[in-house]
């Protein structure tokens, strides 16, 4: 009995060795070869000793061609090995394969460009271009104590994430673009929702949809749609890089969403079961443009990373008739006046830094948007445009015809800035030469001012940045699915809509205020479509807003800005407040008729009294 259990004692001590021992070797398998112990390690990835020419192992072909061993070997040491990072023994040298890719700073997000030199760090297996990064990266992973090397085979590296109750798979570079392709950004929350909500809207107009999300990255906006909307949508989440569909495809089987042409017998027989699929999504590699132009849509969302110029023919090209797209663009730069080059090359726009930047950006993307959808015989109404800090998102329907074309050409115009007291006006439509185009500003800067006074910008786009119907239906929609977070954003932008002062929203009951709403586009009701979406929008809101701190008093105290918007009011003038700056204040005043009504209500301060001062004077005297 004793020698059976030494015996058992003997052989399990083997087994967990030989385990032991598969797992070194399959994270060895896995380790990436430029991570190295010794030099001899780095050149046994090549047959040295045998006749011939070589390649490199570590860079392609176009980069270092065959030769002969001694003087690969010298291309081993002086140009992998020499400047290699040194972690836990490990030696992590410099690689030139085609492992990272940087993307194209121009916009064009989907275009490679050349191959950049990198390392791969031996603990997480991200990949970083500079050394110095490396050791930075390093030296974080010391202090978060991971020091064990997880290489790229472990699950550990990822991060799960869950927003509006889906959950998705994050990289460690994930807020880097640079540095990844499934980019992901938590800052973007308010975009997404809005997105939500606008498709939302359009899913209870007419169902089942097609919508594409042209971009996928991690695929979340995708997710929620389908784990949502469920029957009311198709979602189709496209990318060109097959690292993102392969997260996009994870994500899917993280929330129980089945991906169409990727059936398995567990999904099929498990009908009833908890882990059974509760949406169908179509995950597509492909190029957005030739997607867009292969495929018709009733929704598109391009969020590419940078400007969206690029993809908006392809975009209105196959979209159908009453169809939605949604356009959110990320390059602040240029839309925000800092890069004003890159602003007249992409855009065609001529601007300049103002007071009001923000809603010039806004009607600057909406003009690319109404000349690409001209170019299709196609016009827009435009449903939502919201510029915050780091996007842009502008929300049109689309309307076919030439007719409808031509109304919306109409809408782009120049406008006349004055750069002494930034007063603003659209130029007047019409062929007629004018002889004094400052007779158009309501300012009299040009008649005291000497020199050129007022600058033309654009051509911006000059109607209506809201639909006041959309956006109730879209705050239905926010309290349905739970979204508090952008139910206080909606509100704003109704009242700036109709022009008005914030007031108290009643919920009604999702279904009252949707049977109200609906518009649906099949049978006989489709020849009233426009006629009802002509009934939804509002008496149109004033184009722009003013600053109340811009153009506050010197040495006066101005009034709160509440007071200040009922002082206006009862003035006779129309006024809200704007999202798109929290001190603006959108009005059918004019400039000087705004700073009357400022200095009427404006308080003087007084650093010190009168007697103060001639008491401080004494004490002068006296010292």
């Amino acid at each position: 009995k004793k020698s059976w259990n030494l015996f058992y004692f003997f052989y399990l001590n083997f087994f967990y060795i030989v385990k032991s021992f598969k797992k070194l070797s399959v994270s060895v398998s896995e380790r990436h070869a430029s991570i190295q112990t010794t030099l001899e390690g780095l050149e046994g990835l090549v047959d040295l000793n045998g006749a011939g020419r070589k390649s490199c192992p570590l860079c392609p072909e176009e980069k270092f061609k065959a030769c002969y061993s001694h003087k690969l070997r010298r291309h081993l040491q002086n140009l992998h090995w020499k400047v290699y990072v040194e972690f836990e023994g490990q030696r992590m040298c410099i690689c030139h394969l085609p492992c990272r890719q940087l993307k194209s700073s121009l916009g064009s997000d989907q275009v490679r460009s050349g191959l950049v030199a990198h390392y791969h760090c031996v603990v997480c297996s991200v990949t970083i271009a500079r050394k110095t990064d490396m050791i930075s990266h390093l030296k974080r992973h010391i202090n978060k104590g991971e020091t064990e090397a997880s290489y790229s085979g472990s699950s550990d590296a990822y991060e799960i994430m869950k927003e509006l109750g889906t959950n998705v798979q994050l990289l460690p570079n994930h807020t880097t673009p640079q540095k990844t392709d499934t980019y992901f950004s938590r800052k973007m929350k308010t975009n997404r929702q809005l997105v939500f909500c606008s498709l939302a809207v359009l899913a209870e107009e007419r169902n089942p949809l097609e919508c594409l999300d042209a971009f996928g990255a991690t695929g979340i906006m995708g997710l929620q749609w389908a784990k949502h909307l469920r029957n009311s949508v198709k979602v189709t989440i496209n990318d060109i890089n097959e690292a993102c569909v392969k997260m996009i495809k994870e994500n899917c089987h993280l929330n129980h969403i089945r991906v169409e042409g990727n059936r398995t017998g567990r999904q099929l027989d498990g009908a009833g079961d908890a882990d059974s699929p509760i949406a169908l999504v179509e995950v597509v590699k492909m190029d957005a443009n030739v997607i867009m132009h292969l495929r018709p849509f009733d929704y598109i969302h391009l969020d590419p990373f940078g400007t969206s110029v690029n993809y908006l023919d392809a975009a209105f090209r196959n979209v159908r008739n009453l169809g939605i797209v949604s356009v959110t663009s990320t390059d602040t730069g240029s839309l925000y006046s800092k890069s004003l080059n890159v602003t007249l090359r992409h855009y065609g726009c001529q601007i300049v830094r103002t007071e009001y930047y923000r809603e010039l950006a806004a009607r600057m993307v909406l003009a690319s948007v109404a000349r690409a959808a001209a170019r299709c015989n196609k016009g827009i109404e435009v449903l939502l445009a919201v510029a915050l800090e780091h996007f842009v998102l502008v929300v049109v329907r689309v309307l076919r015809g030439p007719t409808q074309a031509d109304e919306s050409a109409k809408k782009l115009r120049q406008l006349l800035h004055c750069q002494w007291c930034e007063e603003r006006v659209f130029l007047k439509p019409g062929s007629m030469v004018e002889e004094n185009l400052y007779r158009q500003l309501p300012c009299q800067c040009h008649g005291s001012m000497p020199g050129k006074t007022a600058i033309e910008l654009g051509p911006l786009w000059a109607g209506p940045l809201f639909n006041t119907g959309f956006l109730r239906r879209m705050l239905v929609a926010a309290v349905q699915h739970n979204m508090e977070d952008i139910q206080p954003l909606v509100k704003t932008l109704i009242c700036e809509a109709d022009c008005t002062t914030l007031k108290p929203f009643p919920v009604l009951g999702y279904s009252a205020l949707s049977n109200q709403a609906k518009r649906k586009t099949t049978g006989e009701d489709s020849g009233n479509v426009l006629k009802k979406i002509k009934a939804d929008t509002s008496l149109e809101h004033p184009a722009f807003y003013y600053s109340i701190h811009r153009h506050s008093i010197r040495g006066m105290n101005m009034p709160k800005l509440n007071k200040f918007l009922q002082y206006l009011t009862e003035a006779g003038f129309r006024v809200s407040r704007t999202h798109f700056d929290p001190t603006g204040v959108r009005t059918d005043a004019t400039l000087a008729q705004f700073k009357e009504v400022l200095t009427k209500y404006s308080v003087p301060t007084y650093s010190s009294t009168p007697q103060s001062s001639a008491v401080s004077s004494e004490r002068r005297q006296t010292l």
